[in-house]
C-alpha cells in the first residue's frame, strides 16, 4: 500500500484545512505523519506491542477523524490526548504510556 491509510488514500484535503495551535502560540498546519512518527517512536521500546507503519498510519487516521469532529483549530494538547486515548482504545497500553512520557 503506498502513501496511505487503510483504503489507500490519505485525507490530504482535510489535513490542509486543520490548523494547530502550538504551545508557543504559533499556528501551523496539521501533519499526520508527525503523529505516525510519534506512535512508532513510542512503540520502539515496547517489545510486546509491535506496531507496523501501516498500523501506525491507521491509528493516525483514527486520530485525525476524531480531531476533525472537534474544530478546524486544535491544540497540541488535544492531539496528544487523542493519540493517547486511541492507543489505549486499540489495545496498546504500553505504547500509550511511552507516548505520554515521550511527549511530556
Amino acid at each position: 500500500m503506498t502513501g496511505g491509510s487503510r483504503n489507500g488514500r490519505r485525507k490530504a484535503g482535510k489535513e490542509k484545512n486543520m490548523k494547530i495551535t502550538k504551545k508557543n502560540g504559533n499556528i501551523t498546519v496539521y501533519d499526520d505523519q508527525k503523529v505516525v512518527r510519534s506512535i512508532l517512536n513510542a512503540n520502539a521500546g515496547t517489545p510486546l506491542e509491535n506496531i507496523s507503519q501501516t498500523v501506525a498510519e491507521a491509528l493516525a487516521d483514527d486520530v485525525f477523524s476524531q480531531l476533525t469532529e472537534k474544530s478546524e483549530i486544535i491544540t497540541t494538547r488535544e492531539i496528544r490526548n487523542c493519540v493517547y486515548e486511541t492507543l489505549l482504545d486499540r489495545g496498546y497500553p504500553e505504547t500509550a504510556k511511552r507516548y505520554i512520557e515521550y511527549k511530556d
